[in-house]
């Protein structure tokens, strides 16, 4: 090559929403964060929206950015976001309304109704998506239980990384990988599930889903004018999960990964989904992958927990950095008591050390007292939840996976990193850091040309980022806290 090639990965999460720039020169990918811009739901009398015109106006501004910055090199943008919600357009293209938040409480409302016109067995047998509430499924449910007008005039369903893509190229699609998240897609075949929806009395308004690694097509002229720019939109792994574990720096297959965050995604690669009974009762998921694969993995609360903690803290006038956190963390009497992270109560926000403390005196422990002893508890809940779902992945894929690649922003404390060493017993490699933005890039790459396959990006990313492994110590002390996991999870 003569010169850098450029890409432009658009990563939204809960928290904030980025533009990050790859350059390519034939043999390493450096990455440049261009503009940051927050991110978060609001409470408008009771429900929690999302904001996408606001975050379309950054992610403009960051383009533009990135244009004045590298010129014609840069070739093309790809956007991947957090799963499961998503706006309604009509006929005209534009937004009915809105789009909610995955923790609105409208699902909560209907959950039951939803499970008397269709029980959870069968909903997972139908689909290979895991049971929660967050669901694009339950949602939908819930817009026919309460503002089923605005089903009524709908012609599209468009998830947020396909409504981001549509405002920049004018073309209405849904990737493959986003829509896998819904709960209304058969994984067997990769088609809309039309009994279930009709089950449920949802209309089918999605559209034929799209592969990764599809050009929509160039900006639009409006957009093409004001960010000065002639990109081409690229589907990428459009849920930001995968395109993390699209960039995990792995070689062959005998490993699982994490995608570390406000949620932790644990999970495996396959070529075909794995749904059975056993898989249904672990409540494990098939969800999408990069070039023809499937993620079979859990979703785990993660650093949700510890965030919640520390707004909590900050609240009662004591504001802590993450640095701080995880001192207090590891500072204090290990193994106190043992939390489920994906306890029910602990998904919502608002005082999350009283929550812990709640529900250790609930199950019979002893409490934990200090801040110090509360944070611990909670990345020990995550190790322990880690080892019960790598365990659980192992038994359905026949065999022991030889270490877990950690990456996305949580792999960056080294607490919890050890922490997840000691309890599985394996090393723990973490890094990058940027997987997210890494994968988005390799999947454009691939479209353009500059790579032929995932191996071949998966090497350029080891070539390109650092790493670091963390050996398993003593696993002893675990092992009573993850029987106590165990007996408490149908709490």
């Amino acid at each position: 090559m003569t010169r850098k090639r450029c890409y432009a990965a658009v990563d939204l999460g809960a928290e904030s929403g980025r533009v990050v720039v790859g350059s390519y020169d034939g043999s390493r990918l450096e990455q440049e964060e261009i503009h940051r811009f927050s991110n978060g739901g609001t409470n408008i009398l009771g429900s929690i929206y999302w904001d996408p015109v606001r975050l379309f106006g950054e992610i403009k501004t960051g383009l533009a950015m990135a244009a004045a910055r590298f010129g014609d090199a840069l070739c093309s943008v790809g956007v991947d976001t957090w799963g499961v919600d998503y706006a309604l357009l009509d006929r005209a293209g534009h937004l009915i309304s809105t789009p909610h938040c995955y923790r609105d409480p409208r699902v909560d409302r209907n959950m039951a109704a939803c499970t008397e016109r269709l029980p959870m067995n069968e909903l997972y047998a139908g689909t290979g998506i895991q049971i929660m509430f967050l669901n694009t499924v339950f949602q939908l449910f819930a817009e026919t239980q309460e503002t089923p007008h605005r089903l009524e005039i709908a012609d599209k369903l468009l998830f947020m990384p396909d409504l981001i893509n549509y405002w920049l190229s004018g073309v209405t699609a849904n990737e493959f990988t986003i829509a896998s998240t819904s709960g209304c897609m058969d994984m067997r075949n990769g088609q809309w599930n039309d009994e279930i929806l009709a089950r449920l009395g949802i209309p089918n308004i999605f559209l034929e889903p799209t592969a990764p690694g599809t050009t929509l097509g160039a900006l639009t002229e409006g957009v093409a004018a004001e960010i000065q720019s002639k990109l081409n939109v690229v589907t990428v792994g459009s849920h930001d999960t995968a395109s993390a574990v699209a960039g995990v720096p792995a070689a062959g297959d005998n490993y699982a990964y994490v995608s570390s965050g406000t949620w932790a995604l644990l999970g495996i690669e396959s070529p075909t989904p794995i749904i059975n009974a056993q898989s249904q009762t672990y409540n494990l998921t098939n969800e999408g992958g990069i070039c023809d694969t499937i993620r079979v993995l859990a979703n785990i609360t993660g650093m949700w927990i510890v965030q919640e903690c520390r707004s909590t803290f900050a609240a009662e006038g004591d504001s802590y950095d993450y640095g701080e956190i995880t001192r207090m963390a590891e500072g204090a009497r290990p193994h106190v008591a043992v939390i489920d992270p994906d306890y029910p109560a602990f998904s919502s926000p608002g005082n999350m050390p009283g929550k812990i403390q709640d529900y250790c005196r609930d199950t019979g422990q002893r409490v934990p007292e200090t801040r110090g002893e509360i944070l611990r508890t909670a990345f020990e809940g995550m190790a322990l939840k880690y080892r019960l779902v790598l365990e659980r992945l192992e038994d359905l894929r026949g065999g022991p996976v030889d270490a877990l690649h950690v990456v996305g922003g949580g792999c960056q404390n080294a607490l919890l990193n050890q922490m997840v060493a000691d309890a599985i017993s394996r090393p723990v490699i973490t890094g990058p850091v940027e997987a997210t933005a890494a994968g988005n890039f390799l999947m454009q790459m691939i479209a353009a040309g500059d790579l032929n396959s995932l191996d071949e990006g998966r090497e350029l990313v080891r070539n390109s980022c650092e790493t670091a492994e963390f050996e398993p110590g003593d696993s002893s002390p675990w092992e009573a806290p993850f029987e106590v996991l165990k007996k408490n999870l149908d709490h």
